[in-house]
């Protein structure tokens, strides 16, 4: 590339667009069944079944959420 640069004075174009995700709070709510599901396994059975539930709610929802934001990329956005 410093070449090219040398030679014709210009800066090649990127080759693509950056996609970065939006913001989401599902990781924290991740991390808060998971703690719910750690610590209600010391406490109390019914903590643990909540965390362990709302853990798995959070992921759920945290793919679906991944997945519906990559169809959404264009057709030229390709992950080779």
């Amino acid at each position: 590339m410093a070449e090219q640069i040398k030679e014709t004075g210009t800066v090649p174009r990127p080759g693509e667009a950056i996609h970065l995700p939006g913001p989401s709070y599902l990781p924290a709510i991740v991390a808060l069944g998971v703690t719910l599901a750690v610590v209600g396994v010391v406490i109390n059975p019914f903590v643990c079944g909540a965390g362990v539930l709302i853990t798995l709610y959070a992921v759920l929802r945290w793919v679906g959420d991944t997945r519906r934001d990559i169809a959404e990329l264009p057709l030229e956005h390709d992950s080779h």
